[in-house]
């Protein structure tokens, strides 16, 4: 089972695929997009959808999960991240693929075991779960990373 999973954000978009057989995980790719804050929205998120539809079709994921939005105090960046969201489920949309939605505390538990885990954590145990060299970077590659680690932890085998 390929799973692509993405940390949303219009500045930076991690993403992560990887392969679950038999119980084992391993990383086939994962980086970050990357838009410049002088462009318009309109300009970053067509950028976004590029990348997202061109990963999709040069790697065919068969899930794709996405954390969910978190709300904080900055209502802002909540509607930009929510933007970015959007060019996720709809690039794994047009492919018909299922999407998947998991809260930072879903991931962070089914990843560290523990919630309220920090981004050192979080980068620590995706490097030891996936034998990666080194921990991923930036951030929101790891993160899309630990979102994809935590669908394959989180999903029920089809049935026969």
């Amino acid at each position: 089972m390929r799973i692509l999973g993405v940390d949303p954000g219009t500045a930076t978009m991690g993403y992560g695929l990887i392969e679950s057989t038999a119980g084992r995980l391993s990383a086939l790719t994962y980086g970050a997009w990357r838009t410049g804050a002088d462009s318009p929205m309109e300009q970053r998120l067509l950028a976004l959808f590029t990348e997202m539809e061109a990963c999709l079709g040069l790697y065919r994921p068969e899930e794709v999960a996405v954390e969910e939005l978190f709300w904080g105090r900055n209502t802002s960046t909540a509607i930009t991240v929510g933007q970015a969201r959007g060019v996720v489920l709809l690039a794994a949309a047009r492919q018909g693929l299922p999407v998947y939605e998991y809260t930072p505390l879903q991931v962070k538990q089914a990843v560290v075991g523990y919630g309220r885990a920090d981004k050192r954590q979080v980068q620590f145990m995706i490097r030891a779960l996936l034998a990666l060299p080194e921990a991923p970077k930036p951030d929101d590659t790891a993160d899309a990373l630990a979102v994809a680690v935590c669908h394959a932890h989180s999903r029920r085998p089809a049935r026969a």
